[in-house]
């Protein structure tokens, strides 16, 4: 596969496909399904991630349907971009983090929750962590008064939500952190205070686990948060949401599942996240991020 032809197929900006009454792109009897989701790392490693998912999928719901069924993946370079782009209609279904959810419930209520991914059946897990390099000095969360923070994406929710609300309520806010950034991606928090340009970060226990092969870094604070839901778009005909739900429960193909790094889905309902709901509430009192963080830098 050439360089363009493996672009074009990330690219989050392709044309979207006419749409009939019920607003499925349709090819005579096929049914074709956009599925977004955004780059919480390279769009690359997003695609290899969701490549086994989307081919484990596919089959499953035209048997359910009994129509042939193709999946296009939509990778979309902000989570923003990814949440309008679902509210208004220009994705079928999407993969989001819990606050992503939290913020198109509000958006667009009549979206539609499919399922919840969980590990070894709980909802909650420790999947969140503030980390600081192997041989800071920083020893609790209190001590990062006067350093320099790096989050993750201004949506994200462990990069942003529950990372700021666990610095609330350790007596942390914006004002006593010397600095801090957003830097879209959780590999970029890691490389950001692995670097040193930054004394403290929040993201993903996935992620500093894999990055974290000589030990660079170690974990200062870990957090729970709930697991990452599957929902479909507001208007969604309904027999592909039902489909949907029911492949997605069943679930059971190991390398699909590897590749999202859970045990299975599991049924859900809005009620699961308040809990991130209420982090966000606690969250809005560390400050207003977009007049006073610093501009995220380009990539080298």
């Amino acid at each position: 596969m050439t360089d363009c032809r493996f672009r074009s197929m990330l690219c989050c900006w392709l044309s979207i496909a006419a749409l009939d009454a019920t607003g499925l792109a349709q090819n005579e009897e096929q049914v074709t399904l956009r599925f977004g989701t955004y780059s919480f790392k390279k769009a690359t490693d997003v695609y290899k991630e969701f490549e086994p998912v989307i081919t484990a999928l596919q089959p499953s719901l035209q048997k359910a349907l009994g129509r042939p069924v193709k999946i296009e993946l939509r990778i979309t370079k902000t989570y923003e971009e990814c949440l309008q782009a679902f509210v208004s209609g220009g994705v079928d279904f999407v993969r989001f983090g819990p606050a992503s959810y939290v913020l198109a419930k509000e958006l667009q209520p009549k979206v539609q929750l499919l399922a919840v991914e969980q590990e070894d059946g709980k909802l909650l897990s420790n999947t969140g962590v503030i980390v600081v390099r192997a041989n800071s000095k920083i020893r609790s969360l209190g001590d990062l008064k006067g350093c320099k923070f790096a989050f993750g994406d201004d949506q994200s929710t462990i990069g942003r939500f529950l990372a700021q609300a666990e610095l609330v309520k350790a007596g942390v806010t914006a004002k006593d952190l010397a600095a801090f950034q957003y830097l879209d991606r959780h590999d970029r928090v890691f490389d950001a205070v692995e670097a040193g340009g930054y004394d403290a970060g929040a993201l993903h226990l996935t992620t500093f686990k894999k990055r974290n092969d000589r030990g660079q870094l170690r974990v200062l604070y870990q957090f729970d948060n709930v697991g990452k839901p599957w929902i479909a778009r507001a208007g969604l005909d309904a027999a592909i949401t039902d489909a949907l739900h029911n492949v997605l429960l069943h679930l059971t193909d190991r390398d699909a599942l590897a590749a999202l790094c859970v045990t299975g889905l599991m049924a859900t309902d809005n009620a699961d996240f308040d809990y991130v709901r209420k982090a966000m509430l606690v969250a809005e009192r560390f400050a207003e991020p977009a007049t006073k963080s610093e501009p995220a830098k380009p990539d080298k």
